[in-house]
């Protein structure tokens, strides 16, 4: 008897049954497979590769010795100083961390054992500052320092240029912006060279044509309008020969900034300083006050300085929150023209590739200072140019607080902006510096972002402007058209509300799957204030259709019905819902964002009544209708024509 056999006698003795799981083909089926599987498990054994060595990977705590305590921020001081040193607001605070929220914890770094081999890499050793030569081995720069001045902006830079030359030998090529308005700039880089070049060790060469070219520390100056051009085009340490240069560069009336157009030639003529021994460090420093006319170009900018390990700096202006144009305190320099304060709108920003925020005005202008604020950030092309490639941009503007209201009126050639806010808090709210493409597929990835941003691209929307308060009712014909009169208020804006608000609504589902600071606040903020614009809108609306079906006044004497603000709801349950969910979104803003535009937005909208009441008074309105609505007839006075005549405003203004 065989052993299948064998078996399946066994099994029909057990269990008193005819029928055995080895019958048919069930017994050739089990012996193909056991003899397949130790095939496989004898061939996995014979080809295992060999380690020839192990290691381990161990995290050791740090030491327990004492150390030296730094302080909790670092604070610029606003007078100027013989020495360089720095003359700003929080910018060593204000580097940007890559996450977008900071962590509290300190993470404890992974420490390789000796066993561990070492793996040279001469490329990457060779170009060690800013940005390494792989594009794909990325080293961030700072998006968020600022100063109240060039000189301290340069001073800080000055520390820039010192770090550099403690590691090699150092090129720095200054690029500055030909504007009429960058000229006291352009002034105060000359007057603190001197100092820069002392308190640097690097002394200037003089006319030995050697030393120019072999010093530590060699300067190019390039200038940029609407064409860029070469000031200093072979690099040198001739101190003189430099100031000369940057003071010769005359003002381009043209308006047009060819920015990124000079960086990339700055890039592609001065590579071989980082490809060729002796190697050197390449700085590429931008002073300029607006965007750039040439913002196509920016990629291929980025790319060649990120190639060639040049980070760049940029000296600039403040990006308005969410706006692209802010307005420039203009005077004329010529004492022919009119010397008073011309307001001239320059593109300065928006912070992020494209607006992430609903511009919605406040009734009656009020809160009129909160359209101009300051973003914390520079304009995005250019902060995004320095923080690929390692540098930093420095935002600056006169009036700069630390938080708070702006210092003073604003000076000649400076934005108009009205709050600044604390580096430290703006750090976590950092705009996405990435490319289009990879903007796009965020968007695409969450819907709640994706609807900020479409309801963003829409027009600022105006609430009700000076809606009318007061309804004197003499006769009834009358009080009704004024009635009509005012609904069609609410009616011209009640439509684009409506679709801005379903815009949002399309994404309120991943509300929850944003993380981002930013990105919260942006989403509850645009929310909240669009509800309550909303409920205002269509409250008022509803309130002057109740009247039409009939108000009776409380008092005997009174004869004018008043419409006052209020924060009840009396015109429906679905309304009053709306506006419940508004104050929770604004609320949320208010006290999870605060110290940000977004918290001064939602803070001010809260204090605006949602909804409406009626009132009474007397205002004996049918007397007034029997004398007119101008009972003066009075000529103007002559002295009004004989006022001196003021001096002429210059036609155009380019800055």
């Amino acid at each position: 008897m065989n052993p299948i056999d064998m078996l399946r006698h066994k099994w029909q003795e057990w269990t008193g049954e005819e029928e055995t799981p080895l019958d048919g083909d069930t017994p050739a089926w089990f012996i193909s497979f056991a003899a397949h599987l130790v095939i496989l498990v004898m061939l996995a054994l014979m080809f295992q590769p060999r380690r020839e060595r192990d290691f381990m990977v161990s995290v050791n705590a740090l030491d327990s010795q004492e150390l030296e305590q730094l302080p909790d921020s670092f604070e610029y001081s606003q007078q100027l100083s013989d020495d360089a040193g720095t003359s700003s607001i929080a910018a060593a605070s204000a580097a940007m961390s890559v996450a977008p929220i900071e962590d509290e914890i300190s993470r404890v770094a992974e420490e390789m054992t000796p066993d561990m081999p070492t793996i040279a890499d001469p490329v990457l050793s060779d170009f060690a500052t800013a940005q390494t030569v792989n594009e794909n081995l990325v080293v961030k720069g700072a998006a968020g320092a600022s100063a109240t001045g060039a000189v301290g902006a340069v001073d800080q830079l000055t520390e820039e240029l010192a770090a550099s030359l403690e590691e090699r030998r150092t090129l720095v090529v200054w690029i500055l912006d030909q504007s009429l308005s960058m000229q006291p700039q352009r002034q105060a880089i000359v007057d603190r060279l001197d100092r820069i070049y002392k308190d640097l060790g690097v002394k200037a060469s003089g006319g030995d044509a050697a030393a120019k070219h072999d010093a530590p520390l060699l300067t190019s100056v390039m200038s940029f309008g609407e064409k860029v051009s070469f000031r200093v085009e072979k690099p040198t340490s001739d101190l003189e020969e430099i100031k000369h240069a940057i003071t010769s560069i005359e003002n381009d009336p043209s308006g047009k900034e060819a920015v990124f157009t000079a960086v990339g030639m700055a890039a592609k003529k001065f590579q071989s300083f980082r490809t060729q021994a002796p190697v050197r460090n390449v700085m590429l420093i931008i002073f300029t006050d607006e965007v750039g006319d040439d913002e196509m170009r920016m990629e291929d900018a980025l790319s060649l300085c990120r190639r060639h390990a040049m980070p760049v700096y940029v000296v600039g202006t403040p990006a308005p929150f969410g706006r692209r144009e802010i307005e420039v305190a203009y005077v004329d320099p010529d004492p022919k023209f009119d010397q008073s304060i011309q307001w001239v709108p320059v593109r300065q920003g928006p912070e992020s590739l494209y607006p992430e925020g609903v511009m919605l005005a406040f009734a009656g202008n009020r809160h009129d200072d909160l359209l101009r604020l300051d973003s914390g950030f520079g304009p995005f092309a250019l902060t995004r140019l320095c923080y690929e490639t390692g540098g930093m941009f420095i935002s600056v503007h006169p009036n700069r607080t630390r938080s708070g209201k702006s210092m003073g009126p604003p000076a000649p050639m400076s934005a108009r902006i009205d709050h600044f806010f604390d580096p430290a808090i703006m750090r976590n709210y950092q705009p996405e510096y990435v490319s289009a493409k990879e903007y796009e597929q965020k968007l695409k990835h969450n819907k709640a972002r994706a609807a900020l941003v479409q309801a963003a691209r829409m027009s600022l929307v105006d609430p009700m402007d000076n809606p009318r308060l007061e309804f004197p009712k003499t006769d009834e014909g009358t009080f009704k058209r004024n009635l009509d009169d005012a609904q069609k208020v609410a009616a011209k804006i009640g439509p684009k509300l409506e679709i801005l608000y379903q815009t949002l609504k399309q994404g309120e589902k991943d509300r929850a799957k944003l993380l981002e600071p930013r990105w919260q606040a942006g989403y509850d903020l645009a929310m909240g204030r669009l509800m309550a614009v909303k409920v205002r809108t269509e409250a008022y609306n509803a309130m002057l259709a109740q009247a039409k079906g009939g108000l009776k006044f409380k008092k005997p004497e009174s004869d004018t019905y008043v419409l006052e603000p209020a924060d009840e709801i009396s015109v429906g349950s679905q309304l009053e819902k709306l506006a419940k969910q508004a104050r929770e979104y604004l609320t949320r803003v208010k006290t999870q964002h605060a110290g940000t535009p977004w918290a001064l937005l939602a803070e001010a909208e809260l204090e605006e009544p949602i909804g409406w009441k009626w009132g009474e008074k007397e205002s004996n309105a049918k007397m007034q209708a029997r004398m007119g609505a101008n009972g003066n007839n009075n000529r103007p006075s002559d002295k009004l024509n004989k006022l001196k005549k003021s001096k002429p405003k210059r036609p155009s203004v380019k800055l």
